[in-house]
């Protein structure tokens, strides 16, 4: 018995189970053994047999898992064999079905349903389910159990699974310690779930087939199926709602085996059972709402419990379809989910879900609750509204319209007939959701426009349709209400708001903001806030929507518009109360998201205009009105000045503007200032840029508007009281402000607290100047000002802080008065100006006495040695830098500080009166910054930091000193110069004062008594004052102070000795101390060569070499070290170091042959302006103008100049001009570079880096200018110089276009580096033209024609034709000798023909009148016979030049009376006429319109002509189209559709011959009976019927004496011999067909369709790759383009060994249904909802792979003939590869499943 055990085992790994029954039939016939003994054998035998199995505990391979199926298969069938013997079948549970569920993995799950298959079968066939309830149910039930944690024998349990009462049922011939033994080591969780639901699927099935047989119990009537069904059901209920609360992994299970089977047997019906005693009624209610509440307790919680959850709804309603009626005919009965609200609210977040997948589930559940069939996608309610007829296309539809058009008639989406009824109802409204929202989620752009548009307004049309049938009910759901549908309309907006393609988006964009919500009622009010608080404005913030803005300074767009038109309608639509808050909810979403420079506008715009709709109510009284609109209103207006500090972000001024307006708009729209408190209002008057509010300021009246309340009209107030409010507030600011936290005597300070108060100062007079326009209303400022300044030395006893805060005050009244006083010179202005002057001159004395009294502190030596410092800065060496003094000291300082600024301030705003007060102070001043320059050295900390803020007061004042210089300062300074200078002849009267200061300050910064940051600080104010310093001379010029007898500011060592510190300064310089320390040095080689200045310097002999060497590399270090590349200090850097007085000197240029110092310097500059767009921009700026004042510099610069010429493209600096605009020393320091040569051109191009371009252009337009006016009589340097720089650098870059690696190349991409350097050096060589003269005319030319005759764009060759042109209308003599023989050359290239049919064409155009007979006479003859060129383009080219030029001179030609010359007239005459009237031509010279006849000589080589074109949408270095390449464009789309119509008549051709075939034996028979008849009726068709080739036949070889040719013996002879090669040919030919045929048998059957496409590299690519995979065939739709040389490139030849089969666009589903009914499998390879991916496709070995457009993708016609669409999984975030490349991958796919098997 062994042994044959043995060997029957054995057989179990290759018999298949189906076959182990007969097998065992056999062995028991032959054997005589029992079953029984059979059986007991096999159970004894399996733990040995399965040993093996148990070890490996990873995998089960083919042939363990054949075996245990063939093993179980046996023993199931020796089970049948023994009947209902219940203990055999406990013994096979415990000892081989349990153990085997244990061993089998949970990925197994194929073996685990074969053996569970087996074992239920035979349950089922001997009806012992009794044996399984006791035994299977309750050991399955105990391992779910034991995994979820729950409690053995629940009190509403069933089934007893405890392991005590499992022994119990299974005691009998059992051994218990087996038992015990499996029931001790569990089941895994998922396979227990998955036994468990067999068993009650089996069950339920055996119920199922014995009721229909009557039968309500089994065979022998002891055992209740349904009884069973129900107590298991009951158990697996309850531990599925608790698996559903725990893990994932407990939820993974309970929803894939446990739910669907429950689902399943719940569909129909409902259970009573007992359960201890009690009797329950298990219903779907009962289940269905637990399961709910498990639903709404996942949904709260994260995306994975969020994703189960979607998945129990979808098992829901995928089981639960199919009882509808039955929950409708008794609602109270059942459980209807659709009348849970959270459930539709969870369906509309789902629908809007990030995750892919729970979108697809939640639309899968949509339309199993709506009763939608999925078979038809695009539902019967829709297109019945749709018309039947054929829709007519309109004319001028785009392609892409047509193509959309015709999907859309595909899908059943044709448009709908304004005749038709519009009103849907609830179940259409339904159908139209859902076709729209599958529309977005997996169809391309053409359907979302096709039929988007028209759905949309079906469903507002809709809105009043009544619902009166009964049967909508379940279609009501949530659109029986106007509001309803609002709630779901959302959501498709919302999703084509985030679509993936940015064309949905847009389209989805403009379509809502173009609905007419004017035509719809109120409906725009229905719109919910929520959507257009997130959705709607993320949307807005797209920059895919705003594609135009910014474009020609225009910030806006036509969705920003639209929004705005939206939201006022809306708005309108609102109460007052609400929309008001609305406007403030819709504002506050600034703070909530983060917008960019389109988004942010759009939201500026929004507000707006929805404030401006809620004003629609302005005339209502309400009595609330007043009070509750002031409520928030603080709020309101912070959130405002948010969206302007945001605004701030973005550079361009333009666009800052825009975004004030707006704001402003809202505020005085619904914002009155003086319900809002003082502090709000100026916080929000300061954010908006002063220059907008400014004198002279865009936003000033509408700021004085708000302020003043004219312009709110939401307020009750009226403009005169609202007016007095505010100014009352303001008023009475000045004494809260300074009497504000000072309720003790002594309070300390430091500079934080100082910034504050200054800050909160200036916002207020910013206001206060704003609402002042009278002088009456400075009055009460003026007492204020009047009152505390001159009791300012009083209050300094009481409290501290009160005349520092008073002074700060009186600083930013007199910031504003400049202002003012710059901006505005009105009546008004001038009298406040003066009335303030006066108050200011009455308190001046108390204020400089106060001053005084403060500055003690400076030159009181009584200081502690080691005061004790602030935590905040002891230690503090880094970071930013404070006062390392004591709070005492700091307040001191400062209190100093302070008011000697605020003199200074009063004393220049006061300057301009005569008055001994005013000396007074001057006086008191001098005095100051004397003492202050002549201070000893210390050596302490403390003392060192006083000093510090000594002179960082003394700043501001040498600034007021030295720009109000006066007699009485020059006085002072000479009295002071006299105690140095006593019997000097000639006196230097500064020279003691700064190099005393320069002195001190060294000493100072060398003592080494300072941290490194204070060190920085005190370089800071040192070299302000030396700049103040050196600008003395040159105020001292301005305000008319003159010197007296032999005096001068400095003396010669004076200056060298600044010069030398301040180089040896310059290579450390911090970024704060650059800018001035290069003004001082701009200062000092002012004093060094201006001739203005003579009395600045005494006997000063300039810089030499060595001098500016070392000022070179200095400056070039403190620019590299510069890490901001800022403006102001570029452009200080460029007018210091390249100063216009030294620039003349050639000797700094070159020096022994060698670079000088400034060439140096350029070439560095220059160099590092390669990878600074600015500092090229800058410098070529100033040396454009440096150049032009010196031209025989030039010549040291050429390749400095090419590489300006040749540098740049047209990307804008916005960051650029808005810095000019805001940085006062920028726009400062740029004016003072050299003057621009053309105003206009530089405002254009500034911005740009083509900007250095055109600078070089401009330049030597200009110098050409200068050399014109050379003449032999007066030979003047700078103009001979201009001639020949201009001369020198034409050939230079002339020479580099022919000989340049780069400029000469022929082969090079469009838009490429070279194609862009190209360009730049023939538009600069344009300009250049002008220089040409008999001097180097013949150099030029021959490198003209080089050019010429290579290959060029045709952006590249316009400019080289201009050039061409511009040179021989200037020397017309070379017109015959070089221009006409050119046209002898036959061998010319095309392209190059077509430049001179051009050149010449233009110089007979515009020749002057004595050079016009002679050209025309050269040029046009052999311009002629070019119109029969066979080049097409050349051909059209010359018919326009032609033209145009017989249109001009046809007239003359009257004149020709000689009959020798009438045939010429004649000819040309008729040349002209059919011109002029042939349609081809007629149409070319239509589409040329604004390209013919805009050559311009003159124009055409200056700056403006060259670079006028540019415009924001040209983005590609300024070159307008040319001539020739709007004709080849012409000609390809008139080629390109002479294809398409070519293509369509071979369809209708091959079409034809279709049906020609089934008609060819009854023409046959015809011709025989009536040939000649025949031959007329099939006369139309004989064009198609050709003979290629004609082989002879035997009988007409022999027949000789025929009367045809063949009669000769010659002729005879001569076809023998074609018939022998001819032969020959015919068995090469068969021999390589019988090779291909053996090539084709092992071809694999893979065709890949590609009609669809229509790129060349695509198709060729394809054809390569279809023959590397030896692929059956290739199909495109025109077999012409195997012939394109580009494919032959590309393909190698690879079209010659596979099979192409032309199949033409029209004709591939034909093809394709062909090739099924031929027993291939058809494939798409597009990405689609249903789509599987390519590494989890098995694909057929018969297929046929259809590859989509390029675009577009496949055709939705074509989708549903395929039997499946594959996609390749993608990673990365672009959405889509080649398609070259993607049927590469999916033909390896293939290749490699088909190489497996």
């Amino acid at each position: 018995m062994d042994s044959l055990v043995e060997s029957l085992s054995q057989s179990f790994t290759v018999v298949p189970p189906t076959a182990v029954p007969a097998m065992l039939d056999c062995v028991v016939a032959s054997t005589g053994l029992s079953h029984m003994s059979l059986f007991s054998s096999f159970l004894s035998a399996f733990p040995n047999l399965s040993k093996d199995f148990i070890k490996d505990q990873t995998h089960l391979e083919l042939h363990q898992c054949n075996f245990l199926a063939s093993f179980v298969s046996a023993l199931c069938h020796i089970l049948k064999k023994l009947g209902a013997n219940r203990n055999a079948l406990k013994s096979f549970i415990w000892k081989c079905f349990i153990p085997l569920t244990k061993m089998v993995h949970s990925y197994d799950v194929e073996l685990l349903n074969q053996i569970a298959e087996s074992f239920f079968n035979v349950v089922t066939e001997t009806n012992t389910w009794e044996v399984v309830e006791e035994t299977v149910v309750p050991f399955f039930l105990q391992s779910v159990g034991h995994y979820i944690g729950m409690v053995e024998n629940e009190q509403i349990a069933v089934y007893e699974w405890s392991s005590h009462t499992i022994l119990q049922s299974s005691s009998g011939q059992m051994n218990e310690f087996e038992i015990e033994t499996q029931l001790y080591d569990s089941c895994p969780l998922a396979i227990s779930c998955h036994v468990l639901s067999f068993v009650l699927s089996t069950a339920l099935r055996t119920q199922q087939e014995a009721q229909a047989t009557s039968k309500s119990t089994l065979k022998n009537g002891c055992f209740d199926a349904q009884k069973f069904v129900g107590n298991i059901m009951w158990d697996l209920s309850i531990m599925t709602v608790r698996m559903l609360s725990d893990s994932l992994e407990n939820r993974s299970c309970a929803i894939s085996f446990l739910l669907p089977c429950i689902f399943s047997s719940l569909a129909f019906r409902s259970f009573e059972l007992s359960v201890h005693g009690k009797e329950y009624k298990f219903s779907r209610k009962f289940f269905f709402r637990e399961i709910w509440r498990c639903c709404s307790m996942l949904l709260s919680h994260g995306p994975l419990e969020r994703r189960d959850a979607y998945a129990i709804l979808s098992l829901f309603f995928s089981f639960t379809q199919g009882c509808e009626d039955v929950c409708l005919s008794d609602i109270s009965e059942e459980f209807d989910i659709r009348q849970e609200k959270e459930f539709w609210d969870e369906m509309k977040r789902g629908l809007v879900d990030k995750e892919g997948l729970v979108r697809k589930q939640t639309l899968y559940i949509l339309r199993r609750m709506l009763h939608l069939v999925e078979g038809n996608k695009f539902c019967s309610g829709i297109s019945a509204k749709l018309s039947n007829g054929k829709s007519s296309i309109p004319s001028g539809m785009t392609r892409r319209g047509l193509w959309a058009e015709r999907e859309a008639e595909s899908m059943g989406l044709e448009k709908i007939c304004s005749s038709v009824d519009r009103c849907l109802n609830a179940q259409q409204r339904w159908e139209s959701f859902i076709l729209l929202y599958e529309i977005l989620e997996e169809y391309g752009t053409h359907l979302v426009e096709a039929a988007w548009t028209h759905q949309i307004t079906l469903l507002l049309q809709s809105l009043q349709a009544p619902i009166n049938s009964t049967s909508e009910r379940a279609y009501e759901g949530q659109t029986k209400d106007l509001e309803d549908i609002f709630d779901w309309l959302p959501i498709l907006w919302e999703r084509g708001f985030c679509h993936h393609n940015p064309q949905v988006r847009c389209f989805i964009m403009q379509s809502f903001l173009g609905i007419e919500w004017n035509n719809h009622g109120n409906c725009a009010k229905l719109v919910p806030d929520s959507f257009i608080f997130g959705p709607f404005m993320q949307g807005l913030n797209d920059p895919v929507h705003h594609k135009e803005f910014g474009v020609k300074g225009v910030y806006s767009s036509r969705t920003i518009k639209g929004a705005a038109k939206f939201l006022r309608q809306f708005a309108s639509c609102l109460n007052l109360r609400t929309g008001v808050a609305f406007v403030r909810k819709l504002a506050s979403v600034a703070k909530q998201q983060s917008f960019g420079r389109a988004g942010l506008m759009g939201l500026a715009e929004s507000i707006a205009s929805a404030a401006c709709g809620v004003q629609k109510h302005n005339d209502c009284g309400e009595e609330w009105l007043e009070n509750k609109l002031s409520d928030n209103g603080e709020d309101f207006l912070d959130v405002l000045r948010f969206i302007i500090e945001c605004s701030k972000q973005h550079f361009n001024p333009n666009y800052r503007l825009r975004v004030c307006e707006k704001v402003m708009e809202t505020a005085m729209c619904l914002v009155c200032s003086c319900d809002v408190p003082l502090e709000i209002v100026l916080h929000f008057v300061w954010a908006v840029p002063q220059e907008f509010t400014n004198h002279g300021g865009s936003l000033r009246e509408r700021m004085q508007e708000w302020l003043s309340g004219c312009g709110k009209k939401l307020c009750g107030a009226t403009f005169c009281s609202t007016e007095k409010l505010v100014l009352v507030s303001l008023y009475d600011f000045p004494e809260r402000f300074i009497s504000h936290q000072c309720s003790v005597h002594f309070i300390t300070y430091d500079d934080e607290d100082l910034d504050a108060w200054a800050f909160e100062a200036k916002r207020w007079a910013r206001v206060l100047f704003l609402l002042i326009n009278d002088e009456h209303h400075v009055e009460p400022i003026l007492m204020f000002i009047q009152h505390h300044g001159n009791s300012i030395c009083k209050q300094k006893n009481l409290f501290e802080a009160m005349p520092l805060k008073f002074l700060i005050l009186i600083t930013s009244i007199i910031r504003e008065l400049q202002i003012m006083q710059e901006r505005s010179h009105s009546r008004e202005t001038t009298v406040i100006l003066e009335k303030f002057a006066v108050t200011f001159l009455l308190t001046i004395e108390e204020l400089v006495s106060f001053a005084n009294l403060s500055c003690s502190i400076f030159w009181s030596r009584v200081v502690m040695d080691d005061p004790k410092l602030p935590n905040s800065i002891r230690g503090k060496l880094g970071g930013p830098s404070q006062r390392r003094l004591s709070s005492s000291f700091t307040t001191a300082v400062l209190k100093a500080i302070i008011s000697t600024k605020t003199v200074a301030s009063v004393l220049s705003c006061c300057a301009h009166f005569k008055s001994d007060v005013l000396d007074t102070a001057f006086t008191s001043l001098w005095k100051f910054c004397l003492k202050i320059v002549s201070s000893p050295t210390c050596y302490n900390e403390t003392e060192a930091e006083i000093f510090l803020a000594a002179y960082e007061a003394l700043a501001p004042v040498l600034k007021t000193l030295v720009s109000t210089f006066s007699p009485l300062a020059l006085k002072i300074i000479a009295a002071n110069s006299e105690l140095v200078l006593l019997n000097a002849e000639s006196r230097s009267l500064l020279d003691s004062l700064v190099l005393s200061f320069l002195e001190n300050i060294n000493n100072l910064l060398a003592a080494g008594a300072m941290v490194r940051t204070r060190r920085a600080i005190l370089m800071k104010w040192k070299w302000l004052c030396l700049e103040c310093l050196l600008s003395i001379p040159d105020h001292a010029l301005k305000n008319g102070v003159p010197l007296h007898g032999d005096d001068f500011f400095f003396s010669d060592a004076a200056v060298r000795c600044i010069f030398s510190d301040l180089i040896e300064n310059l290579e450390n310089a911090g970024e704060e101390s650059v800018l001035s320390m290069l003004r001082s040095l701009r200062l000092l080689l002012e004093m060094f060569y201006s001739e203005k200045l003579v009395s600045a310097v005494s006997s000063c002999f300039g810089m030499d070499t060595q001098m500016m060497w070392q000022l070179v590399r200095s400056a070039w270090i403190v620019h590299v070290s510069c890490n901001k590349r800022r403006i102001a200090p570029i452009a200080a850097l460029l007018s210091s170091v390249l100063h216009s007085s030294v620039f003349g000197d050639e000797g700094m240029h070159v020096t022994d042959n060698a670079p000088g110092p400034l060439k140096w310097f350029v070439e560095k500059i220059l160099e590092e302006g390669t990878k600074s767009p600015r500092t090229i921009r800058l410098a070529a700026m100033h040396l454009t103008g440096l150049w032009l004042s010196n031209p025989k510099t030039i010549k040291y610069y050429m390749k400095e100049l090419k590489l300006l010429s040749l540098y740049g493209s047209v990307a804008f600096d916005e960051d650029f001009e808005a810095e000019l605009s805001d940085n006062h020393d920028a726009k400062n320091e740029v004016s003072l570079l050299e003057k621009s040569l053309d105003p206009e051109l530089t405002e254009a191009f500034i911005n740009t880096e083509l900007y250095a371009r055109v600078s070089v252009a401009v330049l030597f337009y200009k110098l050409k200018d200068l050399a014109k006016s050379v003449l032999p009589e007066n030979n003047n340097g700078h103009c001979l110089a201009a001639l020949e720089s201009g001369k020198m650098y034409l050939l230079e870059l002339l020479d580099s276009a022919v000989h340049d690696k780069d400029l000469s190349k022929e082969l090079y991409k469009k838009y490429s580096g070279i194609h862009r350097r190209k360009i730049r050096a023939w538009q600069m060589l344009c300009v250049l033209s002008q220089f040409i003269d008999e001097d180097i005319v013949n150099k030029v030319a021959p490198s003209l024609h080089i050019c010429l005759y290579r290959n060029n764009l045709p952006a590249v060759r316009q400019y080289l034709e201009t050039f061409a042109i511009h040179l021989y209308l200037n020397f017309p003599s070379l017109v015959g000798v070089q221009l006409a023989s050119i046209f002898q050359d036959y061998d010319m290239r095309p392209q190059a023909l077509s430049s001179y049919v051009f050149i010449a064409a233009n110089v007979i155009l515009h020749a002057n009148a004595a050079n016009q007979p002679s050209h025309l006479n050269e040029l046009l003859p052999p311009i002629v016979p070019l119109l029969t060129s066979h080049h097409h383009s050349l051909r059209g080219f010359t018919q326009l030049l032609l033209y145009q030029v017989l249109c001009k001179y046809f007239p003359s030609l009257d004149s020709i009376t000689s009959e020798n010359n009438f045939l010429e007239k004649r000819c040309f005459w008729n040349l002209k006429s059919y011109l002029e009237k042939n349609p081809d031509c007629l149409r070319l010279r239509a589409s040329m319109e604004g390209f013919l006849g805009t050559f311009n000589p003159k124009t055409s080589v200056s700056p403006a002509g060259i670079f006028s074109n540019r415009v924001e949408e040209l983005e590609f270095e300024c070159v307008p189209t040319s001539l020739m390449e709007q004709v080849i464009t012409f000609l390809n789309d008139v080629r390109e559709d002479l294809r398409c119509s070519m293509a369509k008549d071979v369809v209708t051709i091959k079409n034809e011959s279709f049906s020609l075939d089934g008609d060819l034996c009854s023409k046959e028979e015809m011709v025989k009976t009536n040939e000649g008849e025949v031959l007329t009726e099939l006369h139309s068709d004989m064009a198609f019927d050709f003979q290629k080739k004609i082989t002879l036949n035997k009988h007409e070889k022999r027949n000789t004496t025929s009367s045809s040719f063949l009669g000769n013996e010659e002729s005879y002879s001569f076809l023998l011999e074609m018939e022998n090669e001819d032969h020959l040919l015919y068995q090469f030919l068969r021999s390589r067909a019988v090779s291909m045929e053996k090539l084709k048998g092992n071809c694999q059957n893979f065709i890949l369709v590609a009609s669809l496409l229509d790129r060349i590299p695509n198709l060729a690519g394809l054809a390569r790759t279809c023959e590397v995979f030896n692929a059956a065939g290739l199909t495109i739709a025109d077999a012409r383009i195997l012939h394109d040389k580009q494919f032959q490139l590309i393909s190698v030849t690879a079209e010659k060994w596979i099979p192409i089969i032309e199949v033409p666009v029209n004709s591939v589903k034909n093809f394709l249904e062909k090739k099924k009914r031929e027993g291939f499998s058809i494939f798409g390879l597009e990405q689609t909802a249903n789509s599987i991916p390519l590494d989890k496709c098995v694909f057929p070995e018969k297929m046929v792979l259809v590859l989509g457009r390029e675009k577009e993708g496949i055709p939705v016609d074509i989708i549903h003939v395929l039997d499946a669409c594959i996609e390749i999984p993608q990673l990365g975030v672009v959405r889509s590869l080649n398609v070259h490349v993607s049927g590469a991958i999916a033909l390896w796919e293939y290749t490699r499943q088909q190489r497996g098997r």
